[in-house]
């Protein structure tokens, strides 16, 4: 697609939605041509194609976590394709309605295990405030805000979060804060507001989730910085998921000049640059579908060297790796994910969902990929 071309998508969003501009105004320069190939694009256009083919009249593509029915939501917006209109506009509506009308009296946006209730209730309220700030809706107002109460009234007191929706004194592990953060971050991009004790405490959790090589994990602790270390899931367990998670976490709170953000984008520099190529077809998703999430996003956010080193290659093995079967349209144009969702709708559902919308950062449609940095977030701390 040409730059021209793009941008001229982008205005059409922009008009469709009432002409509104988004919460961060996207820089007027053109996305650079190499982002986007014309494979990339193709297999882009199959996964929604598949995503649309599979989602079935419910909206669920067969799955109670609304997390992963957000998802399949947010795939097609970060495309352009807005609830309601389009081509996709059916399909986009009803993933939002059948999230939205399983909304408990409290906000909780989960209908399955209670185990995943934050998980779920942190990736749904993100793609609704996404959705929220593309289309101004009222309907998704309603329950957005008290999604984002029910975040604020269940946060831990040392800043992090639980697994169920229960205030606990100790939140559990980074994988729940950053669900969180991008529930946060995305209420302000659609123009709410977020309050700032709350996002005070959860950069505090996040800060103590970095640990050093050399063991230092105490935020006073003067060997911290020195040399090599990572964010972790719980203060050990250092995976290359929770090094993006962690810098997706300092990037959506405004600490764009924490210095643990350079030290954890090596960490994931060095695990993309060893990624082997798919063979042809393979149908399962680069890194797993979880990790490859938040190493997208880290590393457009982070951008520079890190984003033109590495994006190339997630996008490329995406493109070799999608299943490619003419004759079989229950798989044809998807990813699956073998990792942390069982086979069936849901796993293809995940890996299908996570890889579109990887492929469609470049267009830059979604409030949270605009170009440019809230200072009201940093000036919370």
């Amino acid at each position: 697609m040409s730059v021209d071309r793009r941008h001229f998508l982008k205005l059409l969003t922009l008009l469709a939605c009432g002409g509104r501009p988004l919460t961060v105004q996207a820089q007027d320069k053109a996305p650079p041509e190499w982002e986007i190939t014309s494979s990339s694009e193709l297999a882009l256009k199959r996964g929604l194609e598949w995503l649309a083919r599979n989602q079935g009249p419910q909206g669920n593509w067969e799955s109670n976590d609304l997390g992963l029915v957000s998802l399949g939501a947010l795939a097609f917006l970060a495309d352009g394709h807005l609830p309601g209109r389009g081509k996709y506009g059916d399909t986009v509506q009803r993933a939002l309605d059948y999230v939205m009308k399983n909304s408990k009296p409290s906000g909780l946006l989960n209908i399955a295990d209670p185990q995943r209730d934050m998980y779920n209730h942190g990736l749904a309220t993100f793609v609704l405030g996404q959705a929220h700030g593309m289309t101004h809706d009222q309907r998704i107002s309603k329950v957005l805000e008290q999604a984002l109460r029910l975040i604020a009234n269940t946060q831990a007191r040392d800043g992090g979060w639980d697994y169920r929706a229960h205030r606990q004194s100790y939140g559990h592990d980074l994988s729940l804060v950053v669900m969180q953060a991008k529930a946060l971050r995305s209420a302000v991009d659609s123009g709410l507001e977020v309050r700032g004790d709350v996002i005070q405490m959860a950069i505090q959790s996040v800060r103590e989730k970095y640990r050093a090589g050399n063991g230092a994990r105490a935020l006073d602790d003067p060997r911290l910085k020195e040399g090599p270390g990572q964010f972790t899931y719980d203060g050990h367990n250092g995976t290359t998921a929770m090094a993006a998670a962690g810098v997706v976490c300092m990037q959506e709170f405004g600490q764009y000049d924490d210095w643990r953000i350079a030290k954890n984008m090596e960490t994931i520099q060095e695990t993309v640059k060893k990624l082997r190529e798919p063979k042809q077809g393979e149908g399962t998703v680069t890194l797993d579908a979880y990790t490859l999430y938040y190493v997208g996003q880290a590393l457009y956010q982070v951008g520079g060297k890190y984003w033109e080193d590495c994006y190339p290659i997630l996008r490329n093995n995406l493109v070799i790796s999608q299943t490619r079967k003419a004759n079989d349209t229950g798989e044809d144009g998807a990813w699956r994910d073998t990792r942390y969702v069982t086979g069936g709708r849901p796993g293809h559902l995940f890996g299908t969902s996570v890889a579109c919308f990887i492929l469609a950062i470049p267009n830059r449609y979604l409030p949270i990929l605009q170009e440019g940095k809230i200072e009201s977030l940093k000036k919370n701390v």
